[in-house]
């Protein structure tokens, strides 16, 4: 199995390609500063966003691998934690332009090489924020409803030629990108860190963060055979959102 992940070089990518490597696959991770890798994996310093890198990237894993069996497009940003109104037009086009241009970018190039050896399987990183929006993220929440709507019609418009499409919606992830969300929402809620993560803990039913290896072990279920008739399908990786923004 050849593996593509966006994103790869930490936290949940990173968990996927070690996921996959666990099971047997040959990783290739992208990021924009890819210091280290395990032995055995392929990696390239790739600005999403960009149409020629993501292009000469496809290329590559074309003339190396000579296909592409499972493209995890993972890449993201959090942006900005605002009220819509103080919502910069900069920010929300960066926050769009990773999440959901360089969603579309993976797609676009993965495409071609599946098609041609008639399979494949994509898997969209979206998140709850997809299902359900949330306060003061409309840039975020707009992207990743996006990378849904995105993913509903490559599973319609692939699946004739035996590719599948799905999205993984994570919900809160323990993590460094996760400590920058809790702290830009204190601030903007007058609220300590602690009380924000426990507001994000009690909205869900089993009262738990998830760690990056639960959205990685979704992502190589889907990629693998077990899911070969599993398309288009939203899944949630969040302990079951009941309210994506508690009030303590």
């Amino acid at each position: 199995m050849r593996v593509l992940i966006t994103a790869g070089g930490s936290g949940i990518g990173f968990a996927m390609g070690q996921a996959f490597a666990e099971a047997g696959a040959q990783v290739w991770v992208t990021d924009l500063d890819v210091r280290s890798v395990p032995d055995g994996w392929r990696s390239s310093t790739v600005e999403v966003s960009s149409e020629s890198a993501m292009a000469a990237l496809f290329q590559e894993v074309e003339t190396t691998w000579g296909g592409l069996d499972v493209l995890c497009a993972n890449a993201g940003i959090a942006g900005p934690t605002a009220a819509v109104e103080d919502v910069a037009l900069e920010d929300w086009k960066a926050c769009v332009s990773v999440n959901l241009e360089g969603a579309f970018l993976a797609a676009k190039y993965a495409a071609p090489l599946m098609k041609r050896q008639g399979s494949g399987a994509i898997v969209l990183t979206s998140s709850t924020a997809g299902i359900y929006g949330y306060p003061n993220r409309a840039p975020y929440a707009a992207a990743k409803w996006g990378v849904i709507g995105l993913m509903k019609t490559l599973a319609m418009e692939l699946g004739p030629h035996g590719i599948r499409a799905n999205a993984i919606c994570p919900g809160a992830v323990e993590g460094s990108r996760m400590e920058g969300v809790l702290a830009r929402e204190a601030a903007a809620k007058g609220m300590t860190r602690d009380q924000v993560y426990e507001g994000y803990a009690k909205g869900t039913s089993m009262r738990s963060f998830v760690e990056a290896r639960d959205v990685a072990n979704m992502a190589v279920f889907l990629g693998s055979d077990a899911a070969r008739l599993v398309s288009g399908q939203v899944i949630a990786v969040d302990g079951h959102t009941e309210n994506p923004d508690p009030k303590l």
